[in-house]
């Protein structure tokens, strides 16, 4: 069985999806609400990571429960680079960009918790399967955030 790989797999974009979702809310703070709600839907990605890191003992993985969050030297690196990107593009379009990067990365924790609410069905573990079902929706809320702050953003940024 390899639920344990998948839950580690999970686990991990998990992670890099809170992890993106502030760092769009910093790149993006004086724009209120995309600040306040980046930081709220990171949260409940880091309860995931947290329920992740919690049912995984059962399938043969040790997963960290505080994983959100980077190192001082990682941050460092990424707010280099973020800040030569900036430079080349306008603000709006580094706006555009950054939610681009989240919708597709929830999309693809969409397609992770798919995967696993269906093994959960067919080996029937209904707290996996209890899992999936708390989470998968409020990652496809993320999803839509995203999905919506784009397309109200995209005509003033690109037509302007």
């Amino acid at each position: 069985m390899r639920i344990g790989l998948a839950l580690r797999e999970l686990h991990r974009d998990e992670t890099e999806l809170a992890d993106e979702l502030l760092h769009l809310s910093e790149r993006h703070a004086v724009d209120h609400e995309v600040y306040h709600l980046a930081r709220d839907l990171a949260g409940w990605s880091a309860d995931h990571v947290r329920r992740i890191a919690e049912i995984a003992g059962r399938y043969g993985e040790d997963l960290d429960p505080d994983a959100v969050g980077e190192s001082g030297t990682a941050k460092r690196v990424r707010e280099r680079v973020s800040d030569a990107l900036d430079r080349s593009a306008p603000p709006g379009m580094a706006l555009l960009r950054d939610l681009r990067t989240v919708y597709t990365m929830a999309q693809g924790v969409s397609v992770d918790w798919e995967l696993l609410a269906q093994a959960a069905q067919g080996i029937r573990h209904h707290d996996l399967l209890d899992l999936t079902q708390h989470c998968h929706p409020e990652n496809l809320r993320q999803a839509r955030w995203a999905n919506a702050k784009l397309k109200e953003s995209a005509t003033q940024v690109l037509v302007s």
